[in-house]
């Protein structure tokens, strides 16, 4: 992936990701909101566009490889579950925070930057984690799912997302001492 920032900040409070991405602010967006396109990159779910509504996310992992790539076992549990949680700032298409698990893992935000007409800066935040562990599981999974969303957007493939996400955990862990 040429000419993309990656700056990552990852303490056991709080994980930090910025990206410089290969596509206009409104198309970035809509990956955030649309649950189709958060599906290729994240999760999909029903999405509330709204300050107070839901958020849905549905573990599907399947989706994230071009291939036929299977879950490692450690994940294998979560196919299929859904859940939702709660938007706290909605400010198209420029911001958007919600919590997650409930707020007993923190909030999540997410800020947008165009700056070049196909260009835009993605700034992840997720703070309140609630030490190493969490910096490490959270930290690799961000780190990854935000890799597919370049790959996405650049029109690039994505081989193996959980070779993405072996590697990024790895990163996250010695980044905390784990």
């Amino acid at each position: 992936m040429a000419d993309t920032l990656v700056a990552d900040t990852i303490t056991p409070q709080m994980l930090r990701f910025e990206r410089d991405l290969a596509a206009p602010i409104e198309t970035v967006w809509q990956y955030l909101i649309d649950p189709e396109l958060r599906a290729r990159w994240l999760m999909g779910g029903p999405t509330e566009p709204h300050v107070g509504g839901k958020l849905g996310f549905t573990f599907d992992h399947a989706r994230l490889s071009d291939g036929d790539v299977p879950n490692p076992e450690r994940y294998a549990k979560n196919v299929g579950k859904a859940w939702s949680e709660t938007i706290t700032r909605f400010e198209p298409p420029h911001f958007l925070a919600f919590t997650w698990d409930n707020a007993d893992a923190g909030e999540v935000t997410i800020e947008l930057f165009a700056f070049a007409p196909e260009r835009t800066r993605l700034v992840l935040t997720h703070n309140r984690l609630r030490g190493a562990e969490d910096a490490r599981n959270f930290g690799g999974g961000w780190a990854a799912h935000l890799e597919v969303l370049q790959r996405r957007l650049a029109g690039e493939p994505v081989a193996n997302f959980w070779e993405l996400h072996a590697a990024a955990e790895k990163r996250a862990a010695a980044a905390v001492g784990l």
